[in-house]
């Protein structure tokens, strides 16, 4: 598989969209680009107050591979982040789809 997206849609807890938001924000993409990850989106659903969506690219599997191993086998997301986002999202309703640019797509 060449270059592509990753759709991720998370069920937000009643009540933490704006925590969560801010934490995004201000925690989780700056430390994720800081270790490599593109990110091209961050969103969250008009008059839904559950669920946010956010879309990142890689150039491979082999690329996605290697950053998930960064980000996530890392000891600040292990002790610090992970810990908080559990108190946040519900992360068996996590939603991930790898997705392929067509031809006349403007985002390759």
């Amino acid at each position: 598989m060449s270059a592509f997206f990753e759709l991720r849609t998370y069920k937000v807890f009643p009540g933490k969209m704006k925590e969560w938001l801010r934490y995004m924000e201000k925690t989780i993409i700056p430390f994720q680009v800081s270790k490599g990850m593109v990110i091209h989106g961050s969103f969250s659903v008009q008059d839904d107050d559950e669920t946010y969506i956010w879309i990142r690219r890689f150039k491979n599997l082999e690329h996605k591979d290697n950053l998930y191993e960064e980000v996530y086998k890392s000891d600040r997301w292990v002790k610090e982040i992970s810990p908080i986002v559990a108190t946040l999202i519900d992360r068996d309703a996590i939603v991930v789809k790898n997705l392929q640019s067509t031809d006349l797509s403007i985002m390759k």
